[in-house]
């Protein structure tokens, strides 16, 4: 979806939700603009490059942690290259990057050096390019180094000849032309269903009311009643087996943030990120544990990404 399609999408969304009538009704205006998000967002309920953030190309980086290293390798299944790891991790998020290394390392816009790089970067490598990664910060990168070798985090060994940002620092003012007012800044949150109680377990257990918000508007479309096939209850979708560890009734919207707010906070603490801690959300702890990284599951590889963009959409940030 190119920015003309996206402002043209935006105008529509504009008209259907009434948001141009200068009354539009202001309690309602949280529940349009996460409606209207959706229709931004793609089919599969991936995010456009205006939405995705550098935290979500490396989660979904991280995902193919462990698959093996094999020359021309496109099929997680049976090896990637370094080239098709960077072109994978950006397509799982919509954003379409040419095959080669080469390539690759003249998308985007140039970053001067390492210490402005940030996560979601590519750092590209000799001279003709032939070697490419996903910078992570910290001075480290995911990669696909080499024969006999697997995708991994690695130290960045060596200065990169060029480095590239994809996603321009611009993106995030695409969606804000369809935002009301009551939705600029951190204020996002406040105009959503169930505001106040996002608000109070956000104060509670030091979490950002943006992030549960998103979660509740992925998990459940602010739904209190929903029920999912997995048999998943409530706003936040809390399997009843964790419902009962928590003490909460998960059909209660009041007791199912309250207990989300915890468990998420556990995983933050247990985790030390915002993307590891939304996949063992998702997938359990022990799935995250046993795969070092978000699980290789379809579900949990799409979800991730898509709560960091509706939380980046609410106002947050997308990253925490």
């Amino acid at each position: 979806m190119t920015l003309v399609d996206v402002t043209t999408r935006i105008q529509q969304i504009r008209s259907q939700l009434g948001l141009d009538r200068t009354a539009a009704t202001t309690a309602t205006s949280g529940v349009a603009f996460a409606e209207a998000l959706g229709a931004v967002q793609g089919a599969d309920g991936s995010a456009s490059a205006g939405g995705v953030t550098g935290d979500a190309v490396v989660a979904s980086a991280r995902k193919y942690l462990g698959v093996p290293y094999v020359f021309g390798g496109n099929d997680p299944a049976k090896g990637l290259d370094c080239s098709s790891l960077v072109q994978r991790a950006y397509g799982d998020l919509g954003i379409k990057l040419p095959r080669i290394a080469a390539d690759q390392a003249r998308e985007g816009q140039p970053v001067a050096s390492l210490a402005q790089a940030k996560p979601g970067d590519l750092l590209a490598f000799n001279s003709p390019v032939d070697h490419i990664a996903i910078y992570i910060g910290d001075g480290k990168m995911i990669a696909a180094p080499k024969p006999g070798d697997v995708v991994k985090i690695q130290n960045v060994y060596a200065t990169p000849t060029a480095i590239r940002r994809v996603l321009p620092d611009a993106a995030p003012s695409v969606l804000p032309a369809l935002r009301p007012s009551s939705l600029s800044g951190t204020a996002g949150a406040a105009d959503v269903p169930y505001a106040d109680l996002f608000a109070g377990a956000s104060a509670k257990y030091g979490l950002p009311p943006t992030l549960l918000a998103a979660v509740a508007k992925v998990e459940s479309g602010y739904n209190q009643r929903a029920v999912s096939p997995a048999g998943a209850q409530g706003l936040m979708q809390i399997m009843p087996a964790t419902a009962r560890g928590l003490g909460v009734n998960p059909l209660d919207p009041a007791q199912a943030i309250d207990g989300a707010a915890r468990l998420l906070q556990k995983n933050i603490r247990e985790f030390g990120s915002l993307p590891l801690a939304l996949a063992a959300y998702n997938a359990g702890g022990g799935a995250v544990r046993k795969y070092g990284g978000i699980p290789p599951f379809a579900e949990t590889q799409a979800y991730v990404p898509k709560v960091q963009a509706a939380m980046a959409a609410l106002g947050g940030k997308g990253q925490w």
